[in-house]
């Protein structure tokens, strides 16, 4: 989801930063406010055109959206927005293979990731396959006993139980050695990619990754599940070719857009052109609470409100990714390709407690991470490596670090002399590429990723050589474009002024995420008359404004924070704040609230 820190560059002319927002060089997070550009004329003719307030129409123009595009932007469908599958490498002799596959009775396996979209994406390929009458199981690996991606021994075991191809979504591009080997032993292998490849591309029946170094797709932003997306509607189309579907129904592909809706969004990848239109029609898929497995999550969660990019990304993802972190790896993806009620009941409540384990384990971890970032001095990166830290959580920690900090972050964790690290990164600092330099550099035993996110292995006797090579490439990559912590402001807004009513206009701009910032408003001098400490925390209070009214706040994980210090301790005293603008629904009322991102004091 988008985070609350954004990072401003200076323009390839080494121009000064923009002006700061209402003065605010440095807030109480350590950040330069600054507002967004936008096309003035163009938000008046935005606003006046399709009847909205014009703070939405500055909203539109600093997307780049014009009257032109804005009809496909507020009303996405994949009508127009789906592209043909064949465009992408390998794509026809996949859905060639699989139709075979399908029509001959073969057994078939899928080998997916651990994580949200890998468990998505095995869901969605098996639901089709048993939809079209294919034989199918599912493989998910233990992160702690076998890591990251395919391995010989799972593949091997694959075939020996019968399986005569194996498709890997989410992983098998930088698997080489063990693709080599289910080669040899005569095993097709399909695999379905989104991370960043090298040219040299493992031995396989078929490599679909519209991120391969020789395929020219502009849809490289596509999560893992929307390339299996496209995949099906591949082998779909190849299986009505060949007429499979004269005696028996074709499926309704929509049917499961639930599922591509919840990987893209938990994969945190942009949410434009053609993953705009899934999500958006994913949720309204998910609304109708058909998938088994998703509805029980959902009432596990006590989702009572129509699902948006929240629920998907801070409610239901976590939850389908602690059996992967802490819990059996497999039970996210059973529980969405399950039709029987009661397994998705049991399955439901199993992940809901595997989160609640993975918080405190969340929790303890982050605490010792901070600390260590904290003692650091000049680096240009968030490093914290522990012993004996649970690695199915060190992605979160990365995560929070570079909430925090506003800059890439890298976590390790050691069993001994090998450590599992997982990274997150910023805005124009590609992670996955500066990871994959230094495996090639001989610096990790393996490694991988994209722009944002990356895994790797490294040997304890290395890391300070990771540390200094990953410091390097980052530090260059930051002073090259200039980079500082800044929090971009789409317009300023008074209390009296932050209606429900401007709140849901502003919703009509999601699904928001990466690619799409949900908008950020500041509002000068505000007055706290109550603010208190609620869940673990999380700090809720009251904006009064100069000219009236009265606007619920709250700023979450924010307690031992100096933001959530300040709100506490206002006493009556004049702050600007930032945020987002929501609907809150809660027991049945709904009103506008408040999601408070920093504050400044304006003296």
């Amino acid at each position: 989801m988008t985070s609350p820190g954004d990072l401003a560059t200076a323009d390839g002319n080494n121009n000064p930063e923009p002006e700061c927002l209402l003065g605010v060089a440095h807030s109480l997070s350590g950040k330069r406010w600054v507002a967004r550009t936008y096309d003035d004329r163009q938000s008046l003719v935005l606003a006046q055109r399709l009847d909205m307030p014009e703070v939405v129409g500055r909203v539109l123009a600093a997307r780049g959206i014009d009257l032109e595009t804005a009809p496909a932007f507020l009303a996405p469908t994949l009508r127009e927005q789906l592209p043909d599958p064949g465009h992408l490498k390998d794509m026809d002799v996949a859905a060639e293979r699989l139709a075979s596959a399908v029509m001959q009775g073969e057994r078939m396996a899928v080998f997916g990731d651990y994580d949200v979209d890998g468990a998505t994406s095995s869901a969605l390929l098996v639901r089709f396959l048993a939809a079209v009458g294919g034989r199918c199981q599912i493989y998910i690996p233990d992160r702690i006993r076998e890591g990251y991606g395919p391995n010989a021994v799972a593949l091997l075991e694959l075939k020996d139980a019968g399986a005569s191809v194996v498709v890997t979504v989410d992983c098998g591009v930088s698997a080489h050695e063990p693709l080599a080997v289910a080669a040899d032993a005569g095993l097709d292998v399909i695999v379905v990619d989104h991370h960043a490849a090298e040219s040299q591309l493992p031995r396989a029946v078929a490599v679909i990754n519209p991120n391969r170094i020789d395929d020219d797709s502009p849809h490289g932003q596509l999560a893992a599940v929307g390339v299996t997306f496209l995949l099906i509607v591949a082998l779909n189309r190849a299986l009505r070719s060949a007429g499979w579907y004269d005696d028996r129904p074709e499926p309704d592909l929509m049917q499961w857009l639930d599922l591509v809706a919840l990987g893209t969004v938990c994969d945190v990848v942009p949410l434009t052109g053609v993953n705009r239109a899934f999500v958006v029609q994913g949720l309204k898929v998910m609304a109708g609470r058909a998938n088994p497995g998703l509805r029980a999550l959902a009432d596990v969660a006590r989702i009572k409100e129509a699902p948006s990019t929240y629920h998907l990304g801070f409610v239901l993802g976590p939850r389908v990714n602690a059996g992967g972190r802490v819990g059996a790896a497999n039970l996210g993806a059973r529980l969405m390709s399950t039709d029987d009620e009661g397994e998705a009941i049991e399955l439901a409540h199993r992940l809901d407690g595997f989160n609640l384990e993975r918080r405190k384990i969340e929790e303890a971890v982050l605490t010792k991470a901070i600390e260590q970032v904290d003692a650091a001095t000049g680096s240009a990166m968030a490093l914290a490596v522990g012993d004996g830290w649970h690695p199915g959580i060190i992605g979160i920690v990365a995560s929070r670090l570079k909430e925090r900090y506003s800059r890439p972050a890298v976590v390790v964790a050691f069993d001994g002399d090998v450590g599992t690290g997982s990274g997150r990164s910023i805005r124009d600092v590609d992670l996955g590429a500066t990871i994959i330099a230094a495996r090639q550099a001989g610096l990790l035993t393996k490694g991988g990723g994209h722009a944002m996110a990356a895994g790797f292995t490294v040997e304890r006797r290395l890391l300070d050589a990771l540390r200094q090579f990953l410091d390097d490439r980052i530090g260059a990559r930051i002073e090259e474009t200039g980079l500082t912590p800044t929090l971009h402001v789409d317009s300023v807004l008074t209390v009296g002024g932050s209606t429900l009513d401007l709140a849901e206009q502003i919703a009509f701009v999601g699904p928001f995420g990466t690619g799409n910032p949900e908008p950020r408003f500041a509002i000068p001098n505000v007055r706290l008359s109550y603010a208190v400490v609620v869940g673990e925390n999380h700090v809720k209070c009251t904006l009064e404004g100069d000219g009236g009214g009265r606007l619920a706040a709250i700023s979450f994980r924010s307690l031992e924070t100096e933001l959530g210090q300040a709100l506490l301790k206002a006493d009556g005293r004049p702050m600007h704040v930032t945020g987002r603008l929501r609907v809150n629904t809660w027991q049945g009322r709904t009103s506008v609230q408040l999601t408070i991102d920093d504050a400044a004091t304006p003296w």
